[in-house]
């Protein structure tokens, strides 16, 4: 045994002071596991729970994505789980352990939003895949999504250290730190988790008070959005407060004038031109825009604007990163000849070889050839499927790892949308179309989505690792385990689904209860246009294009501006509400000084990881309760029936639901009695521990 491998990790785990900072010129950020220390990573224990609860979780998720378009994220719960799991065994399972665990488990919901986004478009176009289809679809992008991000992991989290927010793996990470900490922050956070959880369970589950505000009930307000198509709201989730906190206020602001410029700009701007000169439909619009609301309008017109945007600031992210992944190729190919010149990785910053990262790509590619193979004879539209999957899975690797890192929202539906308009171009150019050209579309479509998917999700495990002191090899391996359990598990979900709920629209005389299958429904509404060869709307993606250049000119950061377009802009509110909180203590702490000035800072961060924790915690058990069916059950004994309804939202319904001024002023209340309780026990004078 070497020497490294005899030094163990510290009993009490806390993070650096510069963690969350900037390094200064010629610091360096020391992990609170050394390189120099050997300690139980990826073992029985950590890689079993992971996979059990990576299934649990894909089955729980693939139901709550068909039904209401939002994709449990798994990762913080399944961080708090591990806390717990850790004290079950006669050896406490170490943080590193728990990294393992986490990162397993979370890959649940990026391989399930891959699936439920595209797949399900295939049988509502009758296309009927075979279940092996469906996971190969799965696995295959999974797989390109951590190939493909790997070489980018030195770039976006050791040289961008201190400059993303990463607001999901910060909360990962507080979680994780403080089970190990124990004593007052691990109170301050299971306090915070329960009160999101709770609020968030009861406003997302029951008609308690309205989850939406959009204050139509005040005349004014309700006549500048029937008027003016002026008109957003505000999601009072308290999971949103939290994520804008870690976020910050630069970031949360930046995502808000996004949303700004779509909503209050363009959106009345294109009512204006199309309700005063088009009496018709205008593409991709589907009845007279006159006659559409403003979320209409942004649904049909501003969020391909958006898309557009998203794109061209992703290509700007990729020429910026470019110097770092050619440089991650040339160490890692120097490393692998073992020249006397080549560099040498500590342990928290060994990859994969490059050689299995070539290999694996290699071989996901001659596996997606045979699969397209099985779809059209033709060599030329297999070589430019193929291309097709590995490009724009490489191209949104990089995006999705930067709005990750950023705004921890990943355009997952935009993305899939633009692959879908340029694929089904393409292959048009090639001849195929009709029923052929949808199943091949939306099978490219299914592996660029997960493709993007998980690797948003594994850039958010690396950064954890990173600031804990896990060996990123080891984090990178077992992903592919999570990926692999999370495709059959989400495969197979989607076949029982199938064949027990319609997805879409109800068709006449199916019986069967509809899932609204959201993002999967436009995908193949999208898909069934252009294979009809309906016109693009190239002006628009133009628009976007050009508004993200100019973003880039002055030097303003476009893709987290770009996402504040494409997202509605009731989720981008809250997270401002949660910078200009994390401002307001942040300075609050710089006033302060002297030893209670840090404690601040960390209460804030610690309450706000508690808040999206709880939040997640709350929606995972909201979307376990909807799937509970009609039951029947007799007791032969007694001979008694009992019968167990199925879920309802009106189990809890209180007598002002439905009144919106009442309805919406309580939920405003409560949400900002929450913020003046982020305020208070961030200030509280007890120092943490």
């Amino acid at each position: 045994m070497s020497t490294a491998e005899t030094v163990r990790a510290p009993d009490k785990v806390a993070l650096p002071a510069n963690a969350y900072k900037p390094l200064q010129k010629g610091e360096q950020y020391r992990p609170p596991v050394g390189p120099e220390a050997h300690v139980p990573e990826a073992t029985f224990r950590s890689v079993a729970w992971g996979l059990f609860l990576c299934v649990l979780f894909t089955l729980a998720s693939a139901y709550s994505g068909l039904k209401v378009g939002q994709v449990m994220e798994a990762a913080i719960p399944i961080s708090i789980l591990a806390i717990g799991l850790a004290r079950v065994y006669k050896r406490r399972s170490t943080v590193l352990e728990n990294v393992i665990l986490t990162g397993i488990g979370g890959t649940s919901g990026a391989v399930v939003a891959g699936a439920v986004f595209t797949l399900p478009a295939l049988y509502i176009l009758n296309l009927d895949p075979h279940p092996l289809q469906t996971i190969l679809i799965c696995l295959a992008g999974g797989c390109l999504g951590i190939l493909f991000l790997i070489p980018l992991r030195r770039y976006f989290v050791r040289e961008m250290h201190g400059e993303l927010p990463y607001p999901e793996a910060t909360a990962i990470t507080e979680v994780l730190v403080t089970g190990e900490k124990g004593g007052s922050q691990a109170k301050l956070l299971l306090k915070a988790t329960a009160i999101a959880g709770v609020y968030d369970f009861f406003l997302t589950t029951f008609q308690v008070w309205k989850e939406n505000v959009d204050l139509q009930f005040i005349p004014a307000v309700k006549d500048l959005a029937q008027k003016a198509r002026i008109a957003t709201a505000f999601d009072a989730q308290i999971f949103i407060l939290g994520l804008g906190y870690v976020m910050g206020l630069r970031s949360s602001m930046l995502l808000v004038a996004g949303g700004l410029l779509s909503n209050f700009v363009l959106v009345p701007l294109i009512w204006m031109i199309g309700s005063s000169h088009a009496t018709v439909a205008v593409y991709p619009g589907v009845i007279p825009i006159g006659q559409m609301s403003a979320a209409q309008i942004f649904s049909n017109y501003v969020r391909y604007i958006g898309v557009g945007a998203i794109a061209t600031a992703g290509l700007f992210g990729i020429i910026k990163s470019l110097p770092v992944v050619v440089g991650s190729f040339s160490i890692a190919f120097k490393a692998f000849r073992k020249d006397k010149g080549a560099a040498t990785f500590e342990r928290t910053d060994r990859d994969v070889p490059i050689v299995a990262i070539l290999l694996g790509v290699v071989i996901a590619a001659i596996a997606v050839a045979v699969f397209f193979a099985n779809l059209s004879g033709a060599p030329g539209v297999i070589l430019v499927g193929l291309a097709l999957t590995l490009v724009f899975s490489f191209f949104f690797a990089s995006v999705a790892a930067n709005a990750i890192a950023t705004t921890a929202r990943n355009p997952v539906s935009g993305m899939t949308m633009l692959t879908i308009i340029i694929s089904s171009v393409v292959l048009l150019k090639f001849g195929l179309s009709g029923r052929a050209g949808m199943f091949f579309v939306m099978a490219i479509a299914g592996m660029v989505c997960t493709a993007l998917s998980v690797s948003g999700q594994t850039i958010t495990d690396l950064k954890t690792g990173y600031w804990l002191g896990s060996t990123p090899a080891a984090q990178e391996r077992v992903k592919f385990l999570g990926v692999l359990a999370s495709s059959l598990a989400a495969g197979v979900a989607i076949v029982i689904l199938a064949r027990v709920f319609q997805f879409g629209e109800a068709v006449p005389g199916d019986a069967r209860v509809v899932l609204a299958a959201p993002q999967a429904s436009i995908m193949k509404a999208l898909v069934q246009g252009f294979m009809s060869q309906q016109p693009v709307a190239y002006i628009l993606f133009g628009v976007g294009a050009v508004i993200a250049i100019m973003l880039e000119m002055i030097k303003v950061p476009a893709l987290t501006f770009a996402l504040g377009m494409y997202l509605p802009l009731y989720l981008n509110l809250p997270a401002l509400v949660g910078g200009v909180m994390a401002h307001m203590i942040d300075r609050r702490a710089e006033n302060t000084g002297g030893e209670r000035g840090p404690g601040i800072r960390e209460r804030g961060i610690v309450i706000a990881s508690g808040f999206m924790a709880g939040g997640a915690l709350g929606g995972m058990i909201g979307a376990a309760l909807r799937l509970i069916p009609n039951y029947q059950m007799r007791l032969p004994l007694v001979g008694w029936h009992v019968a167990i309804p199925a879920f309802s939202e009106e189990w809890v319904k209180t007598p002002f639901f439905a009144n919106e001024p009442i309805s919406q002023t309580v939920s405003l209340a409560l949400f900002f009695g929450v913020c003046i309780y982020l305020w208070l026990d961030a200030n509280r004078r007890r120092v943490m521990q």
